[in-house]
């Protein structure tokens, strides 16, 4: 299991090359829910998610011979994206696997990188099944979307900005698919402050860290899809689970009709084009499903993660 000196390893190796992204007060959403609300925004990163801290992280740590013989990544998106740019960066051979149904801007993007993209499989699963058998065969270093001590290390940075930036933060929410990113946040900000409260939210038709942590180890989900693609996982990591098992306070689910009214106000009020995934958290908060009235807390939206800290006002306001 990592730990906050893995984190702030990888902050050191990616600084340089990784944006520190902008933690944005909002005000129409700090008066809906009684929170200063501020937002994270990872969108702004150069593939325009967090992603790319992962990524980088792990491949900086790659030996001259994996660097030589190249990597292999499977993603449906914004994992292929961090990968094949911070590769093609450093001169390495990346070889991504994406399920037949990627949106084609995604395929594109990845191959605009200069990554060798190969469509397989009709799911992240048989993808990803596929990029495992073909890293042993023909010696490619696997780069994990989540499961991986560098690539959470890497996510985790995110923690340790977020500290920076609102040191008085009393909560975090953030989204969960396979746990990469709350795990390694949750690391970062539990090692420093414990008191910080980290909560989860995952979309109620895939809950496989919810469901992981009621049976007490990782679980296959039964297929199902989502508006919020991006953490639509069946299973959760091992590596992930133990740190959400140590670290985070508790984990919700939000149904798909609020996933998709969160969507809409952030571009409403915000301006800011969230992902199904990325909007999970602010579903979460909008609908009240987390105790955070009075408190200091955040949450992850889009490629942003939006931090909300005590509310000093007197309105009701609703949208």
């Amino acid at each position: 299991m990592i730990g906050i000196q893995d984190i702030q390893t990888a902050m050191g190796r990616i600084r340089e090359a990784i944006r520190v992204s902008p933690c944005t007060y909002s005000e129409a959403f700090s008066a809906l829910n009684k929170n200063e609300i501020f937002l994270k925004l990872d969108n702004q990163q150069r593939t325009g998610a967090f992603k790319e801290r992962g990524a980088l992280n792990k491949l900086l740590t790659l030996t001259p011979e994996e660097r030589a013989q190249g990597v292999i990544a499977a993603s449906a998106g914004n994992h292929a994206q961090g990968v094949a740019y911070h590769a093609g960066r450093h001169g390495i051979r990346a070889l991504i696997y994406m399920p037949l149904p990627t949106p084609l801007i995604k395929v594109s993007a990845t191959r605009a990188y200069g990554a060798e993209v190969i469509l397989h499989g009709t799911n992240y699963d048989e993808a990803y099944e596929e990029a495992v058998e073909q890293s042993q065969k023909h010696h490619l270093t696997l780069i994990h979307a989540f499961d991986d001590d560098a690539v959470i290390a890497g996510q985790g940075t995110l923690g340790l900005e977020i500290l920076e930036q609102q040191p008085d933060i009393e909560a975090i929410v953030a989204p969960i698919g396979g746990g990469g990113l709350i795990g390694g946040i949750a690391c970062a900000v539990k090692e420093t402050n414990p008191k910080v409260r980290v909560f989860g939210v995952q979309p109620a038709r895939l809950p496989s860290m919810k469901e992981a942590l009621a049976q007490g180890r990782p679980v296959t989900l039964k297929h199902a899809s989502t508006i919020a693609e991006g953490i639509a996982v069946r299973r959760a990591g091992e590596r992930t689970f133990a740190l959400v098992q140590k670290y985070v306070d508790e984990i919700v689910t939000v149904e798909e009709e609020e996933i998709a009214n969160a969507i809409l106000l952030l571009l409403e009020r915000e301006k800011t084009l969230a992902e199904g995934a990325g909007a999970a958290s602010m579903a979460a908060l909008l609908n009240h499903k987390l105790p955070l009235e009075g408190k200091r807390s955040q949450s992850w939206c889009a490629a942003a993660i939006s931090t909300s800290h005590s509310w000093r006002g007197s309105s009701n306001a609703a949208w």
